[in-house]
């Protein structure tokens, strides 16, 4: 016989379970809280003063008439709500990375660093087993944007560079504007070297020329190799348009079908253009106004394919 008790708790099981469906129902249309999105900016320059106990090379000139300090940076970060920066030490300082890693080590956890190494001296291999050691360090960024600099893709100077940082797992990050042709020999030589491409292979001289859409071409090309991807970076620089840069929007969306989403880095390169936009506009311009972005697309461009392809913990 069904006891009073056994009777009480069948009737309550009833209800709980017709319960739970209206319960999911309710917290379904609840207000859910904000998307918490990890935001990485895949590039700022930060530099010191030009002084005699820290000099720097001779003929070279920044990219703003002030030093650009992590003292500077980072309140920008938080009011825009950037939770990385990736520096790039500036050529303007020669191949020197000591500033970025004081940055890194005085702020864990908000800067990791692509730092310079002197290409012309082969001794400079022995530091790569060793090289992310160093504070705050993910790998390498390279630089052909000179005509001196071209022929060093193709002359075999540059031989023993590319196996040694794919030996070591040392990502690359390289900027060669008008020169990614090149590229596709050393990706397709070394499978195992992840390699980022800067700019969306742009450059300012590329954009006043009005070649973006050939030189954007080239840069999709490289996207058959599974270990390159791309850097959707600097775009008020190459644009002609007031914010949100409409013109830019084709060529983000060739790189975005090229390489999709896990392989594109959103970035700012701010200093290059720290008058044509805020870094908040320089967010939204991906967050709000590519509409063929998804959310999930979104939080792989703005950070995560980054924090992967470089392996930043």
């Amino acid at each position: 016989m069904l006891s009073r008790r056994s009777f009480l708790n069948g009737v309550a099981g009833v209800g709980l379970a017709a319960a739970a469906p209206r319960a999911e129902q309710a917290a379904a249309q609840a207000p859910q809280p904000p998307r918490r999105r990890l935001i990485i900016d895949a590039q700022v320059h930060l530099w010191k003063a030009n002084t005699l106990d820290r000099p720097w090379p001779p003929n070279t000139t920044p990219q703003l008439p002030e030093p650009f300090g992590y003292d500077k940076l980072v309140p920008m970060m938080n009011e825009a709500g950037v939770d990385r920066v990736c520096i790039v030490p500036p050529s303007w300082e020669g191949d020197r990375v000591d500033y970025a890693i004081e940055a890194a080590g005085k702020f864990p956890g908000r800067f990791g660093i692509m730092g310079r190494i002197a290409l012309g001296n082969q001794q400079s291999a022995t530091l790569l087993p060793t090289w992310k050691e160093q504070t705050g360090m993910l790998g390498i960024r390279v630089s052909f944007t000179y005509p001196q600099q071209y022929e060093k893709l193709s002359d075999g100077s540059l031989d023993w560079f590319w196996p040694a940082c794919e030996k070591a797992g040392i990502p690359l990050m390289f900027n060669a504007p008008g020169r990614m042709p090149a590229y596709a020999r050393i990706a397709e030589r070394h499978p195992q070297l992840r390699l980022v491409a800067d700019h969306m292979g742009l450059s300012g001289d590329i954009a006043r020329a009005n070649m973006r859409e050939s030189a954007i071409e080239a840069t999709a090309a490289l996207a058959k190799y599974p270990n390159v991807s791309v850097k959707l970076s600097s775009a008020p620089m190459f644009s002609f348009d007031p914010y949100p840069w409409r013109d830019m929007m084709p060529f983000i969306r060739r790189l975005y079908d090229a390489y999709s989403p896990q392989r594109c880095h959103w970035g700012t390169d701010i200093t290059n253009s720290f008058a044509k936009a805020t870094y908040h506009q320089r967010i939204t311009h991906f967050t709000e106004e590519l509409p063929f972005l998804s959310e999930d697309d979104k939080d792989w461009i703005m950070g995560r394919a980054l924090q992967a392809r470089l392996n930043w913990a």
